[in-house]
């Protein structure tokens, strides 16, 4: 690992539900240790297809709100061809086209530069795996 290059595994459990989870924490431990008053990019990607990263408002409702949006535009029913897993598993593998599985976000002097109300997510709608894991890789 060189000065400019650092990355990190984080291993989350997710439970049984439908979930936006924030990272907002874990990011931000990571760059104290890793890149303290550094400026550069961290870039946070979920290698799984059927999981994603969002930057959203959290705690104010908006979190649940964007679950009921993917709910209505993806429905958990049997139109999907990708049949394996709990019914309608297919629309899990579709998610990730509208949330993606990452984000590559600014850091000034260590900290990210995040707006007011915004928080770094794990948007997993796939109920069959309760276990992910998210790569947080900062470039200074």
């Amino acid at each position: 690992m060189s000065d400019a290059f650092s990355t990190r595994v984080l291993d989350l459990s997710t439970g049984s539900d439908e979930t936006v989870l924030d990272l907002t924490r874990a990011c931000d431990d990571y760059l104290q240790e890793v890149a303290p008053g550094r400026d550069g990019l961290l870039n946070v990607f979920v290698p799984h297809a059927t999981a994603g990263i969002a930057l959203i408002e959290t705690g104010a409702g908006s979190d649940h709100d964007l679950l009921a949006a993917l709910r209505d535009l993806l429905p958990a029913d049997d139109r999907w061809r990708h049949r394996h897993g709990s019914p309608g598993h297919g629309r899990d593998h579709v998610m990730p086209a509208f949330v993606p599985p990452h984000a590559t976000l600014p850091v000034l002097g260590g900290s990210l530069e995040l707006g007011t109300w915004q928080s770094v997510c794990l948007v997993d709608t796939n109920r069959d795996n309760p276990r992910r894991t998210v790569r947080l890789t900062f470039l200074g």
